[in-house]
């Protein structure tokens, strides 16, 4: 059996102590039994044969060990509070979340995959300036340009696209 140092024994006799000491400081959340715990951890593992007051040191750990917890709930808050900026809009005392549904990202997707299949059914040029017009955003004198065509071929293809596209898609 493993001889007990002096900073565990002040720990054992302190023990409520300690639990009143976190209560106190922490109110009646759940971190206080958390804390005496994580204290007990901490101090089987310090080599405290060398500790002149184990009583002053072991409360100096818990004090230590408190302050590193409320920073990390403040980090954590933070955190928090950023990502719930850019990811959630507020609405009257709504607090409504940016991102579509499970189902409606499914709906999306199966809808895509239409499309594209659908686009592959178009010539390439076809293919080619509705891709440059609306996935790349040129403008339909930017299309013609790169393609060596006239805009008003661009217009052509793209309205034959899109007019492809909704009777094989729909809407």
């Amino acid at each position: 059996m493993q001889k007990s140092s002096l900073l565990e024994v002040a720990y054992l006799e302190r023990r409520d102590d300690l639990r009143r000491f976190f209560l106190a400081r922490l109110g009646g959340g759940g971190d206080v039994e958390d804390l005496v715990q994580e204290l007990y951890f901490k101090v089987r593992a310090a080599a405290s044969d060398e500790i002149d007051n184990p009583r002053a040191y072991l409360y100096r750990l818990a004090s230590n060990l408190m302050l590193d917890r409320l920073r990390q709930a403040k980090r954590a808050g933070v955190r928090e509070t950023e990502w719930r900026r850019a990811n959630h809009a507020v609405v009257g005392t709504l607090d409504v979340a940016d991102t579509p549904d499970a189902e409606s990202v499914v709906i999306a997707r199966q809808r895509l995959e239409k499309l594209s299949l659908a686009l592959t059914s178009l010539s390439p040029v076809t293919q080619k300036v509705f891709r440059l017009h609306k996935f790349e955003g040129l403008t339909h004198a930017e299309t013609a340009s790169l393609m060596g065509i006239s805009r008003s071929a661009v217009e052509k293809h793209v309205s034959l696209a899109l007019s492809h596209l909704l009777t094989r898609v729909g809407r």
